[in-house]
C-alpha cells in the first residue's frame, strides 16, 4: 500500500528533480524575444555595431540546444555517480548543478553577459540528465511491485508539470517579458532548495543499502520506513536472493552490459523505446505547436494561451497514466500511446497540406496535435523509463540507465537540431518520418517486449532469459545459488525484490 514516507519521497524527489527538467525544457519559448534582444544590446553595447542575423540564429540555437546536450553529459555521469554516492546521494549532490545555474542565469542580465545563459544552460541540462535517470530509478526501487509503475510515472508527471508551469509564468501578463525573463530563468533553483534541505530526511534505496553496500541493518530500517511495518523480512530476503544470483557477475560497466549476452534483448529494448520515445517528434510538435495554431487561424496573441491548454492536457493525461498503468498494465499502454501518435502524425500530415483548400483542415489540425499529445503523455514518454527499472537487475540497472539516458538525450538533442532543417525541405511531410518511427517502434513492442506488470524483478529477468537463449545456463547459476537457501525450497524462493 501507499504510504505516507513513500508518498512524500517520491514527491519531493520529483519536484526537486523531475520538475525542474521539464521547467526547463519550455522555459525559454515565451521569453525568446526578450532574450534575444538581450543578445543584440549586449553585443552592440561591446562592439559599438549590431549583431550579424546569422550570428544571432547561431546564438540562439546554441542557447536552446545546450540543454539537451548537458543532458547527454548528465546521462553520462550516472553510473559512476549512484553506485559511489548512492541514488539519495546523487539526487542531493545534483541539486548544487541547478542552483549554481539559476543564481547565473537569473544575474545574466545585471551582469551584462548572454555567453553565461549558454553556458547555464549546458549546467542545466546536466542537472536534467542525472535527474531524468536518477529519480526513475531510485523511486523503482523504493516502491513494492504493486505500486512500481504508477510511482515509475511520478517523475514524467512532475516534467509535465514542470513545462506546464514554465508556461503559464511565460505568460505575457506574468514573466514572459522584457523585466521578468531573468526572473523566469533564475526560478528554476527554488525546487533544487527545497529538495536539499529536505531529502535528506528520507531513507536512500533500501537495495542500493543492501546489495550494493552490504548493510543488512541500514536496508531493513529504511524498508520499515517505507512500508510503515516491521515485518520487512521478505523483501530482505527477496534482496538476499537477487544478491547472491548477481554476486557472479559483479557490477556491470556500460561496456561489460553492451556485450554480455543474458542482457542483450533488454538493451536492444530500452534503446528502440528511448529512440522511439524522443524520435517520434514530441518536441518538434511542443516546439512549433505555435506555428500549427497560428496556420489554424488562432490570433498570435492568443496562442500563448492555447499552449498552455496543451500543457495543461499533458498533466491530466500523464495523471491519469498513473491511475491505469497498474490495471492496464506497460505494454497496453505503450501500444495504444504509439499508435495514437502514429496515427495523429499521419492526420497532421493530410491536414497541414489541404488547410489552404479545405477551410476546415485547419481544425483538424488542432485535434491531431491534441491527440497526438494524449498519446504521448499515456504511454511514450512515461512508460520507457519504467521499464528501464524492471527489466535490469541491481547490478546492470545504472549502466543501464546511463545507455538508456543517453540515446534519450542524443535524440532529444538531433530532432531539435534536425527538424528545422527537416521542416525547410519537406514542408509538412516531415511528420510522415515521424509516423513511420512510432510505427516502427510499436511494432517492435508487439513482437518483442514482456509485460512486467507485477512481475518481480527476478521474474522479469527470467523472461527475457528465454529470449535471450541463456535460460538452461542461468538454472544452473540458480542451483548453484539456492544450494545455501535452508530447507531446499529453491523453486519458492526465487523471486528477489518481489517488494521493490
Amino acid at each position: 500500500k501507499m504510504t505516507p514516507m513513500l508518498a512524500l519521497v517520491a514527491l519531493i524527489s520529483a519536484f526537486g528533480s523531475s520538475f525542474q527538467y521539464g521547467y526547463n525544457v519550455s522555459v525559454i519559448n515565451s521569453p525568446a524575444p526578450y532574450m534575444q534582444d538581450f543578445y543584440n544590446q549586449t553585443y552592440f553595447n561591446r562592439n559599438g555595431e549590431p549583431m550579424d542575423s546569422g550570428f544571432q540564429t547561431l546564438l540562439w540555437s546554441l542557447t536552446v540546444s545546450m540543454y539537451p546536450l548537458g543532458g547527454f553529459f548528465g546521462s553520462l555521469m550516472v553510473w559512476p555517480l549512484v553506485n559511489n554516492c548512492g541514488r539519495k546521494g546523487t539526487l542531493l549532490i545534483n541539486n548544487f548543478f541547478s542552483i549554481g545555474a539559476a543564481v547565473l542565469m537569473g544575474t545574466s542580465e545585471i551582469a551584462k553577459t548572454f555567453e553565461v545563459i549558454i553556458f547555464s544552460r549546458v549546467i542545466m541540462g546536466i542537472y536534467a540528465g542525472l535527474a531524468s535517470n536518477v529519480v526513475p530509478m531510485f523511486l523503482g526501487e523504493l516502491s513494492p511491485k504493486n505500486l512500481r509503475g504508477a510511482i515509475g510515472i511520478v517523475p514524467q508527471l512532475f516534467i509535465t508539470v514542470g513545462i506546464l508551469i514554465a508556461q503559464i509564468l511565460g505568460l505575457n501578463s506574468i514573466l514572459g517579458n522584457a523585466k521578468g525573463w531573468p526572473v523566469l530563468l533564475g526560478l528554476t533553483g527554488i525546487p533544487s532548495l527545497i529538495q536539499l534541505l529536505t531529502l535528506p530526511f528520507f531513507p536512500e534505496s533500501p537495495r542500493y543499502l543492501l546489495i550494493q553496500k552490504g548493510n543488512e541493518e541500514q536496508a531493513r530500517q529504511a524498508l520499515q520506513k517505507l512500508r510503515g511495518w516491521d515485518d520487512v523480512d521478505d523483501e530482505i530476503e527477496e534482496m538476499r536472493q537477487e544478491d547472491r544470483s548477481e554476486r557472479e557477475e559483479g557490477q556491470f560497466s556500460v561496456l561489460s552490459l553492451c556485450t554480455f549476452r543474458g542482457l542483450r534483448w533488454q538493451l536492444i529494448s530500452i534503446i528502440a523505446m528511448m529512440m522511439g520515445q524522443q524520435l517520434s517528434g514530441i518536441n518538434a510538435v511542443f516546439y512549433y505547436a505555435d506555428r500549427i495554431f497560428q496556420s489554424a487561424g488562432v490570433d498570435s496573441s492568443n496562442v500563448q494561451y492555447v499552449t498552455v491548454s496543451i500543457g495543461a492536457i499533458n498533466v491530466v493525461m500523464t495523471l491519469l497514466a498513473v491511475f491505469i498503468v497498474e490495471s492496464l498494465g506497460r505494454r497496453i499502454l505503450l501500444l495504444a500511446g504509439f499508435g495514437l501518435c502514429c496515427v495523429s502524425c499521419a492526420v497532421l500530415t493530410l491536414a497541414l497540406n489541404l488547410q489552404t483548400t479545405v477551410s476546415w483542415m485547419s481544425y483538424v489540425s488542432i485535434v491531431s496535435v491534441i491527440v497526438y499529445i494524449i498519446g504521448h503523455a499515456i504511454g511514450a514518454s512515461p512508460i520507457p523509463f519504467v521499464m528501464i527499472t524492471e527489466m535490469f537487475l541491481q547490478s546492470s540497472r545504472p549502466a543501464a540507465f546511463m545507455v538508456g539516458g543517453s540515446v534519450h538525450w542524443l535524440c532529444n538533442f538531433t530532432v531539435g537540431l534536425v527538424f528545422l532543417y527537416m521542416e525547410a525541405g519537406l514542408g509538412p511531410y516531415s511528420f510522415l518520418i515521424f509516423c513511420a518511427i512510432c510505427l516502427s517502434t510499436m511494432v517492435y513492442i508487439f513482437f518483442i517486449v514482456p509485460e512486467t506488470k507485477n512481475k518481480t524483478f527476478m521474474e522479469i529477468n527470467r523472461i527475457m532469459a528465454k529470449r535471450n537463449k541463456v535460460e538452461i545456463q542461468e538454472d544452473k547459476e540458480e542451483l548453484k545459488d539456492f544450494q545455501t537457501v535452508p530447507g531446499g525450497q529453491a523453486k519458492k524462493k526465487e523471486n528477489p525484490s518481489s517488494k521493490l
